[in-house]
């Protein structure tokens, strides 16, 4: 079971946001939440609450489908920052002038997803096993030596010049 959690036009840039999302990526939850809670970068925080909403929603999803649930077995499975939209103003420059000031936004993206039991192999792997059991494996042919390495002929070379 995989959810998701978003939350769009984050007030900070896209580009500051995903040196920490790139942290959690891959993780399990319970580590994914202690690198956010002990991060220094203002970004961390914004991450985070997407985090609980995303295992929250999982929590949810289990309590509708009347499953166990365990957040500890979650991972992040995809974790992205996209941009949102760009708020532009002016500020005032020399002689008159206005000087544009980009306030950029960003969208997180959070999916957690379960893992299997240790114990029980998911039933994709075990599809696959079963298969390379029925095929025997065939010999491979070896090319003879002349396919391998074939040598061009030399071409006529250029006189140099004096």
């Amino acid at each position: 079971m995989e959810t998701r959690a978003i939350q769009r036009g984050v007030r900070q840039s896209a580009r500051k946001m995903r040196l920490v999302i790139d942290l959690i990526r891959g993780r399990a939850v319970p580590e994914a939440d202690a690198i956010l809670r002990f991060s220094k970068k203002r970004a961390a925080r914004q991450i985070h609450k997407v985090l609980k909403s995303a295992v929250a929603n999982a929590q949810q999803a289990a309590q509708r489908q009347n499953t166990p649930f365990d957040a500890d077995t979650l991972r992040v499975s995809y974790a992205v920052v996209n941009e949102g939209q760009t708020l532009k103003r002016f500020t005032a420059a020399a002689m008159g002038r206005g000087t544009p000031i980009l306030k950029r936004t960003s969208h997180v993206e959070i999916r957690v997803a379960g893992t299997a039991p240790a114990g029980a192999p998911p039933a994709a792997k075990a599809a696959t096993a079963a298969k390379a059991e029925t095929k025997p494996s065939k010999p491979r042919a070896k090319q003879p030596a002349t396919a391998k390495a074939k040598k061009k002929t030399p071409s006529k070379k250029k006189k140099a010049s004096k």
